[in-house]
């Protein structure tokens, strides 16, 4: 049963169900419902399917394992398993929506009401949002690109480390912009993956937004 517990609380934020509402549900204690997913106690599997059911998945009998990949020019990561095998035998893919958000929507953070969904099957740990790649500075002559018009999903929760695609907003610039997070001789920048664009300082000033999880092209 590794990594349940992270899969039924992204569902919990996602669906806005609080501990003591699922606890309702399944004919327990609130205090038992923050044991299990704080990993003190393992329930039973009898009722960790019922927590399953309660949150709209199928029963679990096998959790995959998760993974990490990035291939073809497409960042992609997933903290949790793409699918899980239900008892009835079948295997059922696993789905999260986030809102497709504009360059000017980021904070508050407010969703509008009127924004377009896109699922995913990454379970975000903090705000989960998409965003649609403008300009050129991300687009690479080889090697990983992330070009004009594709989708990015940004999640808030994750810690910016160098390597990562991160969304930052630097002190003296009111405009967030998309870039790699590196690091050269102790010093952190900001880079874009197109060469001719200039890379800029990262500083403790430097507001992150959020890592950049996955990209897809929407036609």
């Amino acid at each position: 049963m590794d990594n349940w517990t992270e899969l039924v609380k992204a569902r919990m934020r996602e669906l806005k169900v609080t501990q003591e509402h699922l606890a309702e549900r399944i004919g327990v204690t609130q205090g038992a419902v923050g044991h299990w997913l704080r990993g003190e106690r393992e329930p039973k599997l009898r009722v960790l399917n019922q927590i399953l059911v309660e949150l709209g998945f199928a029963p679990l009998q096998i959790v995959y394992p998760h993974q990490l990949k990035e291939s073809s020019g497409v960042y992609e990561t997933s903290s949790f398993p793409a699918a899980v095998t239900g008892a009835d035998g079948h295997r059922h893919e696993l789905y999260f929506r986030y809102p497709i958000l504009s360059w000017t929507d980021l904070q508050p953070e407010q969703t509008p009401d009127s924004c377009a969904q896109q699922s995913s099957d990454y379970a975000a740990q903090g705000r989960g949002y998409w965003l649609r790649v403008e300009g050129d500075a991300m687009t690479a002559p080889m090697g990983l690109s992330v070009p004009q018009g594709m989708l990015i999903l940004v999640d808030s929760g994750l810690d910016a480390e160098p390597g990562t695609l991160v969304i930052a907003r630097s002190p003296d610039s009111k405009i967030p912009v998309f870039r790699q997070l590196i690091e050269e001789g102790g010093q952190g920048y900001l880079k874009p993956l197109n060469p001719t664009y200039p890379k800029a300082l990262f500083t403790q000033q430097t507001q992150v937004l959020g890592v950049v999880v996955q990209a897809l092209v929407k036609f």
